[in-house]
């Protein structure tokens, strides 16, 4: 395994992008005013400014160095397991206490927030990872923590729920009965958006709260930045050659934080980039099959609207093992991205992924989240015979980096139904998904729009 330094500084990729992002759409309350969003300034900032570097916070530094820099390795055996060409890197994210990359932002909302004030953190979770990730961030900074899990999920994985408030986090199956956005939720419903859209409302409410969230917004894919700047280090010290970053996708965070200084990097340098590609579950399909649409980012209607790749918010995302890619939308910086052939996206069904965990699992004795798997699936196949992407076929000539954001000890249940031969893929509604997304505004390719927020 290969480490590197740990970054001073995280890396942004808003001024490498052609055009700047569509504004969001601010909806209007009850009373008639916009509905405010209680973000740190230094959150907005980092949002929507052109500025490529940020200092990480010394407080913050000394909470990563407790797990970073994370391990890089060439995974030969699972090369030799798959069929691989090429040689396949792996950048392991799971050794911390979360289980998972969502530590890295975590860590750094929960700085920014207990300076701004706040004595409470409020999210939703799906696979529990952010959940674990912001539960510990607010034990380090000692703010309150309260999260809604989507009930599937903890279900299926009630020691996630347990570790949690292991680490002092009030928790509540979503939907939890608790909010007025999960009664008027169909029965049945399970999603990660009326899990956010619960802890929305609650934090609203809740004097001293603000909600925050762990994957699609642009500070989280900047915090996430570190993945990349160690992998890019690490490579270079294995004098590694690779023309492919894969990560899982939900809302983005994972795969923006391993693929995108790569692009930074390569527009810096004039070169091109490797090929960026988002594996994401083929139960959620927003990358792959999904519009380019203004869209809410949860299920209460309130939050601000973006420009985002979505199968629409109102859509019933298919039950599936990989909760954290159970998002509808793809966060607006990886969504232009893709809206302008930057980055790439493949589908993937949770019998392969999970396929292809298993397989590491034997091959490099590591036991990736089934999300992770996604990830895997991908590297192989890039790796092997070739992917099919939006821009046509994908096949890695030198050598392919792939994120392993998490690890699967508390996702034990998926691999057993795999093994039990149990487990089956659960695909979209083409109907349903046309009926979520009929009332949505579609976004063209806009020039000369600036950064921030209309009403």
């Amino acid at each position: 395994m290969n480490r590197a330094e740990l970054p001073a500084r995280w890396r942004s990729v808003l001024p490498h992008l052609v055009e700047q992002l569509p504004p969001d759409r601010t909806p209007q309350s009850a009373g008639g005013g916009s509905v405010q969003v209680n973000l740190p300034m230094e959150l907005v900032r980092q949002s929507v400014q052109d500025k490529e570097y940020w200092d990480i916070p010394a407080e913050v530094v000394d909470a990563y160095r407790a797990f970073r820099p994370t391990p890089l390795w060439r995974a030969k055996s699972f090369e030799r397991a798959v069929g691989a060409r090429v040689p396949i890197y792996v950048k392991y994210e799971g050794g911390n206490i979360s289980g998972s990359h969502k530590l890295n932002t975590a860590l750094a909302q929960a700085y920014y927030y207990a300076r701004a004030g706040v004595r409470e953190l409020v999210s939703g979770t799906g696979a529990g990872q952010w959940g674990t990730a912001l539960a510990a961030a607010c034990a380090m900074f000692g703010m309150k923590c309260t999260i809604f899990m989507v009930d599937g999920s903890l279900r299926r994985k009630p020691y996630r729920g347990t570790l949690m408030r292991t680490l002092g986090a009030t928790l509540h199956a979503s939907p939890s009965g608790l909010t007025s956005v999960a009664r008027r939720s169909e029965a049945g419903v399970n999603s990660l958006s009326l899990a956010i859209g619960e802890a929305v409302e609650y934090a609203a409410r809740t004097e001293g709260a603000a909600f925050c969230i762990g994957s699609g917004e642009t500070y989280s894919i900047l915090h996430q930045s570190v993945i990349g700047l160690e992998a890019a280090d690490q490579l270079a010290s294995l004098d590694a050659e690779i023309d492919a970053v894969v990560g899982c996708v939900g809302a983005g965070s994972n795969f923006g934080g391993i693929a995108l200084p790569f692009f930074s990097a390569a527009t810096t340098a004039g070169t091109e980039p490797p090929f960026l590609v988002a594996a994401e579950s083929s139960t959620t399909p927003k990358l792959t099959r999904g519009t380019y649409a203004y869209d809410h980012t949860d299920a209460t209607g309130t939050g601000p609207m973006e420009a985002m790749y979505t199968i629409g918010s109102s859509y019933p995302i298919p039950d599936s093992h990989s909760a954290g890619l159970r998002f509808h939308g793809a966060a607006k910086v990886l969504s232009s991205m893709r809206h302008r052939d930057q980055i790439t996206a493949t589908a993937v069904g949770q019998v392969e992924a999970l396929d292809a965990g298993s397989v590491f699992t034997r091959s490099e004795m590591v036991l990736p989240a089934p999300e992770s798997g996604h990830a895997l699936a991908a590297a192989a196949r890039i790796a092997g015979a070739g992917a099919e992407g939006n821009n046509g076929p994908l096949r890695a000539e030198k050598g392919v980096v792939v994120c392993v954001s998490g690890h699967g000890y508390l996702d034990l249940g998926a691999y057993q139904q795999l093994l039990d031969g149990e487990l089956t893929n659960e695909v979209p509604d083409p109907q349903a998904l046309h009926q979520a997304l009929g009332n949505l505004q579609r976004v063209g390719r806009l020039t000369g729009v600036g950064a921030g927020h209309e009403r």
